[in-house]
């Protein structure tokens, strides 16, 4: 897809993101981020939840570094990994309710130094620091916009890269097919689909069986969204 400046829309209101985490992290697909002349289609996301999700910094509880996340939504959140990596996270549910989003890669589109494909490459493209944690990203320097044009979104699903709690739950997505989008799971096959429009899925996530027992805790959280027809897939395991 050729993207430009041409392409953005209107700046996603906060009301965007004070929904359930995995409606946002999979409606992000597809609108722009924007930092200073620096830009990038979002082509990939991760949802984190709440207390039950033991991969997000939420499950640890109210803290100094957690605050954000359980503060009013369109905000960032971000923290630094490894020593030398820095993430960025969009703050979603409602004020009081942990959820975020890691933006895990962006198709360029303007001024962008270097790949951002993976976490650590879109913080340093973008000019991204820990001195924006906590910004609102609805008005200010770092900013999120619309297509101009909306258009259906084909949407791959697998679970988190690099977690391990919570490691098959799958709420990693990303556009399907997009060459900027970071290497998933080696032991995975994306086989699920949906088309921003239609909300349909029309193939099953196979989990192995180590996830069963999962299936529950993640249905819960999902039935409140429209990816509630993947939960009875949950169940299957891999041959």
């Amino acid at each position: 897809m050729k993207s430009s400046p041409a392409s953005w829309g209107r700046i996603l209101p906060r009301s965007f993101y004070a929904r359930p985490t995995v409606e946002v992290a999979r409606d992000l697909l597809g609108a722009y981020l924007l930092h200073g002349r620096r830009a990038g289609r979002i082509v990939e996301t991760e949802a984190y939840l709440g207390a039950g999700d033991l991969a997000a910094h939420a499950s640890r509880g109210l803290t100094r570094r957690t605050g954000v996340i359980f503060g009013p939504p369109g905000h960032a959140y971000v923290y630094l990994i490894y020593g030398r990596y820095e993430c960025l996270n969009l703050i979603a549910e409602p004020d009081g309710t942990p959820g975020c989003v890691l933006i895990r890669a962006l198709e360029p589109v303007s001024g962008l130094r270097g790949s951002a494909t993976g976490p650590g490459r879109l913080t340093r493209a973008m000019g991204i620091s820990r001195r924006l944690n906590g910004a609102d990203v609805t008005r200010g320097p770092l900013l999120v916009r619309q297509p101009r044009r909306a258009a259906p979104v084909p949407i791959s699903v697998t679970p988190r890269v690099g977690v391990s709690k919570s490691s098959d739950w799958p709420l990693r997505f990303f556009i399907a097919g997009n060459p900027f989008v970071s290497r998933g799971p080696s032991n995975w096959v994306a086989k699920t689909y949906e088309t921003a429009d239609e909300r349909r899925w029309e193939k099953r996530i196979k989990l192995p069986i180590r996830a069963r027992g999962k299936e529950e805790a993640i249905g819960v959280y999902l039935r409140s969204s429209a990816v509630s027809k993947v939960v009875p897939a949950l169940a299957t395991a891999r041959g």
